[in-house]
């Protein structure tokens, strides 16, 4: 049974599916500017979870939101809006804007063999459910109203700050830059901004044109697509304090009750040991990585040997040897694809059981890998451990079974034309059991310089 670490509680706790279906909300990028791999490994961690899901047998539902707008510069609702900047930076509309850095996006997460989610949702396709959320929270109480937007009244709200574990001082710190005077509680934060008229991204809405806050996108594409029940939310540690508090606030506001059972963070990508910052120029993105010769599949090796829940410190060295362990991978899982040797089937359980239970504890994916090369260290070369590397692959997602069959064809490529077509002839004589032509067509091959080995599943590899 899967477990997963709930920041709420901090405890690891059981997922429980109504229905056999898990309802899954992951917080999404901000697409004004391209990702680099700090972001990436959120991709990362939330293809792992559905993966996780899915191995234990459940079906999912999985939205992803898209912010394209109301993410101010700072997460405390100051600032300028991060997609009003990028139209100014490149003289594009928010809408272009947003289209081209998702689409690069969505293109690294491809590389990195990311699964896509049941429903990707940007901000802006629910202006009118982000609308009727703010009216209930409104009418249930927890909102008002000032001359510069809609806010959420914070001390309405008992639970607000047990998520990150705020005292009243740390609750009233980060909120000191007052952006409206007419604010309740230093704490309280935008629902809806009234917009000035130059402003190019604005919607009707009750209490004039306007725009929403950052925080209400996700409780209301959380309400849309998944209902008044997640049973796991996720996103980075920094939301901890900030977005996810104030999520659960709206929801609470919005339904009456609590609506995520699990939630869970994930920690930063450091470089050399500091944060990943423009300002210390150690941004890298997936682009910059293939340039020097790495690939998604080195980048995602190197995302798995960390723990999700513990800073990982990202070096070139560290990706070299990522790099190296994939292509060791594929070279030992080709060797057990056209492997002769035999292995029992319960030597073949003890390995699986031993990787779900790794998976199963928190997305133990360093532990996973050490059984996976534990495995490949027998001496052994058996398709059932070819087989079985496909059942761990289908939660590391290595893309192992491609990479085999590409080493496959790369050693027969260099093979003339010909001698394929006798090797073919001979499989195919072996499969009809006539052995004299079978020897016939080996001696053949031989005789113009090249060997056929046997392999398992009557598949071959010629030899010059």
């Amino acid at each position: 049974m899967l477990k997963i670490l709930n920041s709420l509680t901090r405890e690891k706790e059981s997922l429980k599916a109504i229905n056999n279906t898990v309802n899954f909300y992951f917080c999404g990028p901000t697409v004004y500017w391209f990702q680099h791999i700090g972001n990436m490994r959120a991709f990362y961690v939330m293809d792992t979870m559905r993966r996780a899901i899915k191995m234990n047998g459940y079906k999912i539902n999985h939205v992803m939101n898209i912010t394209d707008v109301g993410h101010m510069t700072s997460d405390q609702d100051s600032g300028d809006d991060k997609m009003l900047v990028a139209s100014k930076r490149e003289h594009k509309t928010p809408e272009e804007i947003a289209k081209f850095y998702w689409n690069k996006c969505f293109e690294d997460m491809k590389k990195l063999n990311i699964e896509t989610p049941e429903h990707i949702v940007p901000a802006t396709s629910v202006i009118d459910t982000i609308i009727e959320c703010v009216q209930k929270i409104i009418n249930n109480g927890y909102g008002y109203e000032t001359s510069k937007g809609i806010y959420f009244d914070t001390s309405k709200f008992k639970d607000y700050g047990k998520l990150g574990r705020m005292n009243q001082e740390e609750k009233l710190s980060g909120a000191r830059i007052e952006i409206d005077a007419e604010k309740r509680n230093p704490a309280d934060f935008a629902l809806w901004v009234k917009a000035p008229k130059e402003h190019i991204m604005q919607w009707d809405s009750p209490w004039g044109k306007g725009y929403p806050g950052w925080h209400i996108e996700c409780s209301a594409i959380g309400n849309k697509y998944l209902g008044e029940h997640i049973n796991i939310h996720g996103g980075g540690v920094e939301h901890k304090t900030v977005h996810h508090e104030n999520e659960i606030a709206q929801n609470y506001a919005i339904t009456g009750h609590n609506v995520v059972d699990i939630w869970f963070h994930f920690e930063h990508l450091m470089f050399n040991g500091e944060k990943m910052s423009k300002s210390l120029g150690n941004i890298y993105t997936l682009s910059n990585l293939e340039e020097k010769g790495f690939s998604g599949t080195d980048l995602r090796y190197f995302y798995l040997s960390a723990h999700y829940s513990k800073p990982q410190n990202f070096t070139f060295d560290a990706l070299k040897g990522s790099k190296e362990a994939v292509s060791k991978l594929y070279r030992l899982a080709f060797a057990n694809k056209f492997g002769k040797d035999d292995i029992s089937d319960e030597e073949i359980e003890n390995y699986k059981k031993q990787f779900t239970e790794a998976i199963n504890d928190n997305l133990n994916t360093p532990i996973a890998l050490a059984v996976m090369w534990n495995l490949l260290k027998t001496k052994i070369k058996s398709v059932k451990i070819y087989n079985l590397l496909l059942e761990f692959d289908k939660v590391l997602g290595l893309n192992i079974e491609r990479n085999v069959l590409q080493l496959n064809k790369n050693q027969n490529s260099e093979i003339p034309e010909n001698i394929i077509e006798l090797a073919e002839l001979r499989k195919q004589a072996k499969l009809n059991k006539n052995y004299k032509l079978s020897d016939e067509l080996r001696n053949q091959i031989l005789s113009l310089g090249y060997n056929i080995i046997d392999k398992a599943n009557n598949e071959y590899v010629i030899e010059k």
